[in-house]
């Protein structure tokens, strides 16, 4: 393997990582915009049942708290708001793979812009999901800043 794609199999990494996020937050939120017409706690107590979760448990129970008193026009925004986020994630990720300096320049933007709101979460309630993505935020916008200083080639 030559030096050059040695150094950019990190970036097709996180490229990947974010083409996934896209994926999941795509069905999430055309599956959320399918909900607006539906009894949302019906549904969800299906999903969890099929799912085999704890409908006792903390994250469960705090969801379906917390999405039973959504009205249909609130679930249309929250799907608008992932599918945006979906697609800003797509941008990225596409971008990567192709090796393209700006995606480079617009990853560190979009990822470090969501480094406080990470750590507001945390200093809220802490748990090892949120301190885990913080540090794979933290790591992509070192990684990338470095390869931006130094020059690399991306395209």
């Amino acid at each position: 393997m030559s030096g050059g794609r040695s150094r950019s199999a990190p970036l097709r990494v996180i490229a990947v990582f974010k083409l996934a996020k896209a994926v999941l937050l795509l069905v999430l939120g055309l599956a959320t915009i399918k909900l607006r017409h539906r009894d949302v706690t019906d549904v969800l107590g299906t999903w969890v049942d099929q799912l085999h979760l704890d409908p006792g448990g903390r994250l469960v129970r705090t969801v379906l708290v917390r999405v039973a008193d959504l009205r249909p026009r609130q679930l249309v925004v929250v799907s608008a708001g992932m599918l945006f986020y979906a697609a800003l994630l797509s941008v990225e990720g596409v971008g990567l793979l192709l090796r393209r300096r700006w995606a480079e320049y617009f990853t560190v933007i979009a990822t470090a812009s969501l480094i406080p709101l990470g750590l507001y979460e945390i200093a809220r309630h802490p748990n090892l999901t949120r301190i885990v993505v913080l540090l794979v935020n933290l790591v992509i916008v070192w990684y990338l800043v470095v390869r931006l200083r130094r020059g690399d080639a991306a395209g």
